[in-house]
């Protein structure tokens, strides 16, 4: 394989980097792919030096940066990409083949509107009623996420900051979940919010940077993190300034007495289909691969299960079941990805989903809007809590239960 100029080389395995970071890929998967390209081709020795937005290649005749933004995420290309590497290491491609597929997987077509609206309508439906939503909450969750998903495709996607598109959608989906509640569609504003607002939830960096940090890859895992802190503050002052708004023309703040709970869909039964349905929408809005919406869903529901065990039957607190039902989903992520033959990526992300503190950004909002400040300060701490239990229970996984001979998916 030695015929290959380096400079061909090292710019085929510098795009496949770049696919894969701009689409959700954690940085150890494109190191790896990289290298696994190059060494192929008979670049072995060449470096590659990956962070959450950027890739520096270095060879003997050859150097590239680039600066890569963060956005947002399409785990069927990061899936395509991974799989043309391990062809490309099987031998099945030359160069130039190697080339021409890497150029369709670019042009890959994104999922059609009406799957994305599907998603976006049954994945907060589900979650709704995972934090403790009636059925009415429910309905009104998901006809205001086809709502608010309207915007998010049609208006801040193309028009407006990655801040300011956050703030404008905090601001939307809670108005609409306040008007919806007002004309008797609902029963909870607490339980209709936040099953909306799971929709602007930055899930891909969030389970990318705990991934990175838990992968000893501090740099690159604080960076990502940070980004979904600041999408995470963006969509709280969205939410802060609809109940401002709301009590400006009002007269009065709308009182919520924190998370209510209701008695028929809290049973285990149905947490756990809304745990599998909302898992499988939302699996469509990170652009898996439609053959894994299912099994992705099964992760998801699978930790889920473990999470209401723990807090319900071992009487464990939220920390405790975080980092049990995370780890459980690690290891399926693991198990899956090997069955399936795919990037783990993929089952991870959306089985750690359920569990990321989502509702603590709602509350923590509402009570400072509401200037409930010594409790935001608890909903904020509870929701750091969970958060380092989440990347205890991945680390654990990481270590426990992983081969470190072997790579895997």
């Amino acid at each position: 394989m030695g015929q290959y100029s380096s400079e061909d080389v090292l710019t085929l395995a510098s795009d496949a980097g770049r696919l894969l970071l701009e689409n959700g890929a954690e940085i150890s998967r494109v190191e790896e792919t990289m290298e696994r390209i190059a060494g192929h081709y008979g670049q072995s020795g060449e470096k590659f030096f990956v962070l959450s937005n950027g890739i520096f290649t270095t060879g003997k005749a050859y150097a590239n940066a680039e600066f890569i933004p963060i956005k947002g995420s399409r785990l069927d290309v990061v899936a395509e990409v991974n799989q043309l590497s391990r062809d490309i290491s099987a031998g099945k491609f030359t160069l130039e083949q190697a080339r021409e597929r890497l150029e369709s997987i670019k042009n890959m077509r994104p999922k059609p509107d009406w799957e994305m609206y599907l998603g976006a309508a049954f994945g907060c439906a589900g979650f709704c009623i995972i934090f403790g939503g009636s059925f009415l909450d429910c309905a009104a969750s998901l006809v205001a996420a086809l709502l608010l998903n309207l915007f998010v495709m049609k208006v801040s996607g193309r028009y407006l900051t990655k801040a300011l598109a956050n703030i404008c959608g905090g601001l939307i989906g809670t108005l609409l979940c306040i008007l919806f509640h007002y004309l008797g569609f609902g029963d909870n504003i607490g339980n209709m919010v936040v099953g909306t607002m799971i929709l602007l939830i930055p899930g891909v960096a969030f389970t990318n940077g705990l991934r990175d940090v838990a992968n000893e890859d501090y740099l690159a895992g604080i960076t990502r993190l940070a980004d979904a802190v600041m999408m995470f503050m963006s969509i709280a002052i969205g939410v802060c300034f609809a109940f401002l708004l709301y009590g400006f023309f009002a007269g009065n703040m709308i009182q919520l007495n924190g998370t209510t709970t209701d008695s028929l869909t809290s049973t285990f039964p149905v947490q756990v289909a809304a745990a599998l349905v909302g898992t499988s929408a939302f699996a469509i809005l990170f652009g898996v691969p439609r053959r894994h919406y299912f099994s992705a869903g099964l992760v998801g529901m699978a930790g889920w299960m473990v999470y209401l065990i723990f807090t319900r039957y071992v009487d464990a607190g939220p920390f405790a079941a975080s980092f049990f039902a995370a780890t459980v989903v690690s290891f399926l992520s693991r198990i899956f990805a090997r069955r399936f033959r795919c990037p783990r990526t993929i089952y991870l992300i959306c089985g750690i989903f359920p569990l990321i503190p989502g509702g603590g950004v709602f509350w923590s909002a509402y009570y400072i809007a509401s200037n409930q400040f010594n409790l935001a300060l608890s909903s904020g701490m509870l929701s750091i809590k969970v958060t380092i239990a989440i990347v205890l229970g991945i680390i654990i996984s990481a270590n426990v239960f992983n081969n470190p001979s072997k790579r895997t998916n």
